[in-house]
């Protein structure tokens, strides 16, 4: 048998891709991955723990997740028919884009985005059209997004949008949705933070998606759940792309305490977006740094030092971000994520520093 090379094998689309990944850093305050930092109650994890106990573990989870779906239907107000539950919300956004992207079809991105859905639709063979987003303030181009929706079998927008925390009003979304030919996309990952969400719109516009997932104010990013809202046809259809089996028993259990137990959480939500407001403020006292407005739990900022130094700068006290300025328009960027009171002093103080040192 003669070997094998990856270009006999591999599409070459694919071959010119670069995997998303994310080196492990050790360090003392966490601020690069946009997680909750106030960890479940006790008491919570106790409950979620008896009731996978009473299960049994050799058995599949249900091929169908009723119990979970029927808590989230009530949760989001949305028919359990129009529900999908997933491995992560990546898992149904792949699901969705596998179902609806192939050679000559096209779909459309604003840029700077989360880079999944780029490598995803390019392994797919799809046409990517960027629509970049203004430079000044990392505003979405609104007119840009809707002129591209007309000709486009999927639009994806994060929102409010990763990196850059920035939030496409309700307005501008409909906007978008009136135009567009396919479907339209929305993740809402960071929604709780934003205080705004695309769910009212979906019992006009069929062509809507919205994804949400519990890794980041939900607080279980380590169990890997997310959920999927739309009409039940398509709901359907992207039923079609995704795994059997694919959410684990644990963690339906996690989603189904978590939902009941909703009230616990949001005050560890109002508690980040409180001091997503105070740091930002704090930055824009700093000349050296532009702060972008986010409506996430975290914040983009630009210094006229380079982004690597600056993030070398700041892990070497035991601060770790995200250094985002190989993204389109970021130059000189890092991603910081908002933590507890006493990391975002530790980020602040570390930054001084940093800033301080290369004066």
């Amino acid at each position: 048998m003669r070997d094998l090379s990856p270009s006999d094998v591999i599409k070459a689309e694919v071959r010119g891709l670069t995997a998303y990944t994310l080196k492990h850093f050790k360090a003392d305050v966490k601020l690069d991955q946009n997680e909750n930092p106030y960890e479940l109650p006790a008491d919570l994890k106790k409950e979620i723990t008896e009731r996978v106990l009473s299960r049994p573990w050799g058995r599949y989870p249900e091929f169908v997740p009723e119990a979970t779906i029927k808590v989230l239907s009530k949760f989001a107000d949305w028919p359990a028919e129009g529900i999908l539950a997933g491995n992560g919300s990546n898992e149904l956004i792949q699901a969705s884009l596998t179902v609806t992207l192939g050679p000559g079809r096209r779909i459309v991105l604003p840029q700077p985005t989360f880079t999944l859905y780029k490598l995803m639709s390019t392994a797919l063979q799809a046409d990517v059209h960027d629509v970049f987003m203004n430079a000044a303030d990392m505003t979405f181009d609104i007119d840009g997004l809707i002129g591209a929706a007309r000709s486009a079998d999927v639009v994806v927008i994060c929102n409010p949008n990763n990196p850059t925390g920035t939030l496409l009003e309700r307005n501008a979304l409909t906007a978008i949705l009136k135009a567009a030919r396919g479907l339209v996309l929305v993740d809402e990952a960071y929604h709780e933070f934003s205080e705004q969400s695309a769910a009212p719109l979906l019992k006009e516009h069929r062509n809507l998606v919205v994804l949400r997932t519990f890794s980041k104010a939900m607080a279980i990013a380590g169990l890997r759940f997310g959920y999927l809202l739309t009409h039940p046809e398509i709901a359907r259809e992207i039923n079609k792309g995704k795994l059997p089996y694919n959410v684990n028993i644990f963690t339906l259990a996690a989603a189904e305490v978590v939902i009941e137990n909703r009230k616990v959480l949001q005050a560890a939500i109002e508690a980040l977006i409180t001091e997503r407001e105070r740091i930002a403020a704090e930055l824009r006292k700093r000349p050296a740094v532009q702060v972008f407005p986010s409506k996430t739990n975290y914040l983009l900022i630009r210094t006229a030092l380079g982004a690597r130094e600056l993030f070398e700068g700041l892990y070497v006290q035991g601060v770790l971000v995200r250094d985002v300025s190989a993204y389109p328009l970021l130059q000189n960027c890092l991603r910081v994520s908002i933590g507890t009171p006493e990391e975002n002093n530790r980020f602040l103080s570390a930054l001084d520093n940093a800033l301080e040192t290369k004066r």
